[in-house]
């Protein structure tokens, strides 16, 4: 069988699909990620969305060069302005910022009410997501990590109507994270606090008042990330979300 070339971060959004129909892939960008899920078995069929034809040009190429394109529909979409809300069960959104993310959530509030279940991969922005997340009471039921060259990303697995709102430190290190026992639980946590102190030396000497609006924020969520353990075990972890 021919090799994919996908990558760890892509695989790992593909550990967090649940055996389902059909999954719909906005963002498809090269199609891989539903072309691993169909040749895996982990889904009957996979809606691959894109914005841009040329993604999708390049995502139809590579089905026919797997042999999965008739299991395949190439959807041209802005979000799930296009897709049938009923057409398919799981909803996977990789490789774009957590605010995008968030936007394209906000534009389904269909979702919300449903049964869906949401895999997502912000490149960037992903405390802005985790905070809209909690917002509209979407539950983060499993969030890991894995290191893709030199970056660190997280994959959540989300269920609607079963969260609550996240305090600012848990906008950046969510609970299910924190309960995962993750490896890089650790390398992730000390990138986060960095970040944060970085982040609050600067809107401290900022004579911006936007920006220092926004301290207290900043502080409370470094405040509650530096007393988070560094390790956590599964075990010491315990229980659930």
């Amino acid at each position: 069988m021919m090799k994919l070339p996908i990558s760890k971060r892509l695989l790992l959004c593909a550990d967090l699909v649940p055996p389902c129909d059909t999954v719909a892939d906005v963002g498809t960008d090269h199609g891989f990620l539903g072309i691993h899920l169909l040749r895996a078995g982990i889904c009957r069929r996979v809606l691959a969305a894109d914005l841009r034809e040329k993604p999708l040009a390049s995502a139809r190429a590579n089905a026919a060069v797997f042999a999965v394109a008739d299991r395949m529909e190439f959807i041209r979409s802005d979000g799930l302005h296009n897709i049938d809300k009923n057409a398919f069960e799981v909803l996977v959104l990789a490789g774009m910022g957590g605010d995008l993310m968030a936007r394209i959530l906000a534009d389904a509030p269909w979702l919300e009410t449903g049964d869906k279940t949401l895999i997502l991969q912000p490149q960037s922005a992903a405390n802005d997501l985790r905070r809209f997340l909690g917002e509209r009471r979407y539950a983060i039921e499993v969030e890991s990590l894995v290191r893709d060259g030199r970056f660190l990303y997280s994959v959540m697995r989300v269920l609607p109507g079963r969260g609550r709102a996240l305090s600012p430190g848990e906008q950046y290190v969510s609970p299910a994270l924190r309960q995962a026992g993750d490896p890089l639980y650790s390398q992730y946590l000390a990138r986060v606090r960095q970040a944060l102190e970085r982040t609050v030396s600067g809107i401290t000497q900022s004579a911006n008042p936007a920006d220092l609006a926004r301290t207290p924020y900043y502080e409370q969520a470094l405040d509650e990330t530096c007393r988070l353990s560094p390790r956590i075990t599964p075990i010491e972890a315990g229980g659930t979300q």
